[in-house]
């Protein structure tokens, strides 16, 4: 567990990370990384146990990225907590590396591939029941992106935790409002969302999901209710971080040139 006050710096130096990594593979997604650099920094910095040294400890809590396409933020994390060199970073997106651009279970720390949505939280909702009937500790958290909401695949899995009563699953909703081809609003209206979730048995809590101390609280406190599986619905920013990037849909695509990526850095207070 990292110092509290190293968690913003933590956030900052992944997002710097991504920038690069997105501007030198000439990839995308980076306003959806960004939006999560805040709930990965308090995850990997303060909540999750975890041990570098050893991916695998049976005892460690999961963590499964549901939305991989956002994967290069958190080989970022994974790289600054010490699973791999940071040097590997420089390879993402890089013919034959290990860093693909949705997320690869290869790499150590990264539970399983994902990147075709509504695929994380199923898997989830099975190391969760797993745990329950091995009688095992972990935790299981699962990040949505709030377009992937739209598969039915997750709604399956929002029924079934429940009814298993999977208190060791928490899902954070990456609240950004923004997905591939519009608004949230405009492609597929999710509210009242937290009424949804409520209906289907889950015990909800919302926080800002770029303030680390109300995320740290809200984490620290699951599950909310015995025998209820607990979701947080973190209302954040696409882009967040970088003004020009923010609540942008332009960023969920595209890259970086070499002069917004000095400006992007600059803001970071990162040097290039």
């Amino acid at each position: 567990m990292l110092p509290q006050k190293f968690c913003q710096e933590l956030a900052n130096s992944i997002r710097s990370h991504t920038l690069k990594m997105v501007h030198r593979a000439n990839a995308s997604h980076v306003g959806s990384c960004l939006s999560m650099a805040d709930l990965l920094a308090v995850l990997y910095g303060q909540i999750l146990k975890i041990d570098p040294a050893n991916p695998n400890l049976p005892e460690r809590d999961r963590f499964i990225l549901s939305k991989g396409h956002a994967t290069a933020i958190l080989y970022a994390v994974l790289a600054e907590r010490g699973f791999f060199p940071l040097e590997l970073l420089e390879t993402y997106c890089q013919d034959g590396s290990l860093l693909t651009g949705h997320a690869n279970h290869h790499v150590p720390g990264v539970e399983v591939s994902t990147g075709s949505l509504g695929h994380g939280l199923p898997i989830g909702c099975g190391m969760a029941l797993a745990g329950k009937r091995e009688g095992k500790s972990y935790k299981v958290y699962v990040i949505l992106s709030d377009g992937e909401i739209d598969e039915g695949s997750n709604w399956e899995s929002i029924l079934f935790a429940p009814h298993h009563h999977l208190d060791n699953l928490v899902v954070i909703v990456d609240y950004n409002k923004i997905q591939s081809f519009g608004t949230v609003k405009e492609v597929l209206d999710l509210d009242p969302l937290v009424d949804k979730w409520k209906a289907f048995r889950w015990s909800v809590q919302e926080v800002d999901g770029h303030n680390h101390q109300q995320i740290e609280e809200v984490l620290k406190t699951v599950p909310f209710e015995p025998g209820k599986p607990s979701v947080i619905i973190a209302h954040t920013t696409k882009g967040k971080g970088v003004s020009f990037m923010e609540n942008q849909l332009a960023w969920h695509y595209k890259s970086p040139n070499t002069e917004q990526l000095s400006q992007a850095l600059s803001e970071l207070e990162i040097k290039p």
